[in-house]
C-alpha cells in the first residue's frame, strides 16, 4: 500500500492547490504554487514542511507563491526547461520522459505543451495520480494560449496512455462549464450525462469535482476522443482529421 497522502484544497478563485506527502519519509511536494496563504494553511493543518515545488507552467496563477515558499522552507523548485526564464525561483529545469526521485517519491515527467509551449505534467505511478494543471481538465482541456491544436492533441494522447486507475488532478475547478459544453458535443453519452449530474450535485454541495479516475475521463471527455468517429460525426465532421475535430471542439469551448 502506498505511503503517499494527497491533500487538495482551493486557492485563489478557482485554482486547486495540491500537496503530496510521503508519510514514511516525511517528504512533501506542492504541485504549483498558486497562492501562499492557502498553501501555508494547508501545511500547518497537516503539520508538514515543504521540500519541493513541481511547477507545471509559467502562468502567474501557478507560480505566484514560488519565491515566498522557497524563502520560507528552502524548497527546491522544479519546472519545465522550455519555460525556465519565465518561472520564478526555478532550480531544476526538466523535460518530458524524466524519472525523478524526490525524497523517496517517484515522479515521471510528461511533455504536455499546448496551453503553453513548455507545460509539463507530473505522473506519480506509485500514488496512481497524475497532475495535469491546465493541459487536461475533467471533461475539457486547456485553452490554446501559446501552442497549436496539434500540440495539445498530442499531449492529451500521451496522458490518455496512462492506466485507467490513475487519479486525475487538474489546476482549476472548471468541470461544471466543461460538462455543459461536452453535452453539446456528445449528448447521447449516458456516462457523460451521469457525470454531468454528479458534477452538478457536487458543486451545489460546495464540494470539488476532482480528482476523478482517468478511465472515466477516457469515456466521457470528448477532448480525449477526437479520433473517435462518433465524436467527428457529432461535430458534423465525418472523416475529418482528429486534429481538425479537436480544434473545432476547442473553438466551441472558447466561446461557450
Amino acid at each position: 500500500m502506498s505511503s503517499i497522502e494527497i491533500h487538495q484544497f482551493t486557492c485563489r478563485k478557482d485554482n486547486f492547490g495540491v500537496l503530496v506527502h510521503d508519510r514514511e519519509h516525511g517528504t512533501t511536494l506542492s504541485i504549483d504554487a498558486p497562492e501562499e496563504a492557502p498553501i501555508l494553511s494547508a501545511l500547518q493543518e497537516k503539520g508538514w514542511g515543504l521540500d519541493y515545488i513541481l511547477t507545471t507552467h509559467h502562468h502567474g496563477d501557478h507560480v505566484e507563491a514560488n519565491e515566498a515558499l522557497k524563502a520560507r522552507f528552502g524548497a527546491e523548485i522544479i519546472g519545465p526547461g522550455r519555460e525556465q526564464d519565465r518561472i520564478p525561483g526555478l532550480d531544476r529545469p526538466v523535460v518530458g520522459d524524466e524519472h525523478l526521485i524526490l525524497g523517496e517519491v517517484l515522479v515521471e515527467t510528461i511533455d504536455t505543451p499546448g496551453h503553453t509551449i513548455g507545460e509539463i505534467s507530473y505522473h506519480m505511478p506509485l500514488a496512481q495520480a497524475v497532475f495535469t494543471a491546465d493541459a487536461l481538465f475533467s471533461l475539457g482541456c486547456g485553452r490554446l494560449f501559446e501552442g497549436t491544436p496539434q500540440m495539445l492533441w498530442d499531449s492529451l494522447k500521451r496522458l490518455r496512455e496512462l492506466p485507467d486507475e490513475t487519479m486525475l488532478y487538474c489546476g482549476h475547478e472548471y468541470t461544471a462549464t466543461n460538462a455543459r459544453c461536452a453535452l453539446t458535443i456528445d449528448p447521447d453519452n449516458l456516462l457523460l450525462r451521469e457525470r454531468a449530474t454528479e458534477v452538478e450535485h457536487l458543486r451545489a454541495a460546495g464540494k470539488p469535482t476532482l480528482p476523478v479516475r482517468l478511465g472515466q475521463e477516457k469515456k466521457t471527455n470528448p477532448f480525449l476522443r477526437a479520433d473517435d468517429p462518433d465524436i467527428a460525426k457529432a461535430m458534423g465532421m465525418e472523416g475529418a482529421d482528429p486534429v481538425e475535430v479537436f480544434a473545432a471542439m476547442r473553438k466551441r469551448r472558447d466561446s461557450f
